[in-house]
């Protein structure tokens, strides 16, 4: 006999952003003002609480939580209006959702469920970065063609794909797709003065977080609109750069190392 479970989650742009365990961090964010208390009252990490909302905030319309740096306090973390919306109505859907699940499950007589070959089509991905957008322009080339993202805030990424590529994920302005960087493909720079680079995506950004281990040191950068990049450079390079949350630097990015893709 098949037991019928179910699970709510909401969608920005054809990709999840939010569940039960997510709403409950903005909850506990709200509640205490502070991702790393929240993180602890949800049994998160303080790392895995940062990667859910920089997530929430990429691919919400709008940034869900706000970080405050610096300060008597020390810096804290607020929630937006939407994200107060947010979590009354999942409340509302996820009581009518169990519902409907309950009523659903008294038809489930015994079903035939390829459930191997559904895990197989739901595939993962390790690339740190996972930005959401909308493709602006189609170049075609004789061989690749080159596709600029438009992500929230405006800022777009220019992505250089084969052909091929292009036809098979139906890319064309206005249609929705995502970017995958891996975080040891951004660059970061700081603008003092001009800059000459052959690299395509030179976005500017804020330092939002900075997280050292034993060897590299992996850095937020927040984009205009609330999108966080995030690169994987080394403690020499941090110290030599002189990164610190809150200064102004470019995340550039070659357009040979994005990777789009689509939901349908």
């Amino acid at each position: 006999m098949l037991n019928l479970k179910g699970s709510l989650g909401l969608e920005a742009s054809g990709r999840s952003f939010a569940g039960r365990d997510r709403i409950a961090l903005l909850a506990s964010i709200g509640e205490l003002g502070s991702i790393a208390a929240a993180a602890r009252a949800v049994g998160l990490s303080y790392k895995g609480a940062w990667e859910a909302v920089d997530a929430m905030n990429n691919l919400a319309d709008e940034p869900l939580v706000i970080r405050t740096v610096g300060g008597r306090s020390g810096g804290g973390a607020t929630l937006t209006d939407r994200a107060r919306r947010l979590i009354e109505v999942f409340g509302h859907m996820e009581t009518l959702h169990q519902r409907f699940v309950e009523q659903l499950g008294a038809f489930a007589e015994n079903p035939h469920s390829d459930i191997d070959l559904v895990r197989r089509f739901l595939m993962k991905t390790s690339a740190r970065n996972q930005l959401a957008g909308v493709v602006a322009s189609v170049e075609a080339g004789a061989v690749n063609d080159v596709v600029q993202l438009e992500l929230q805030g405006g800022q777009r990424l220019v992505a250089t794909i084969t052909r091929e590529s292009t036809r098979s994920l139906g890319l064309a302005p206005g249609k929705s797709a995502f970017a995958l960087i891996k975080a040891s493909s951004v660059i970061i720079a700081i603008p003092d003065g001009p800059m000459q680079l052959s690299a395509r995506n030179q976005l500017k950004g804020v330092v939002s977080t900075i997280q050292k281990g034993s060897v590299n040191a992996e850095v937020g950068i927040q984009l205009a609109g609330g999108s966080v990049m995030v690169s994987v450079i080394t403690l020499g390079s941090l110290e030599a750069l002189g990164l610190r949350e809150g200064l102004d630097v470019v995340a550039i990015v070659k357009a040979s190392s994005i990777i789009l893709g689509t939901l349908d």
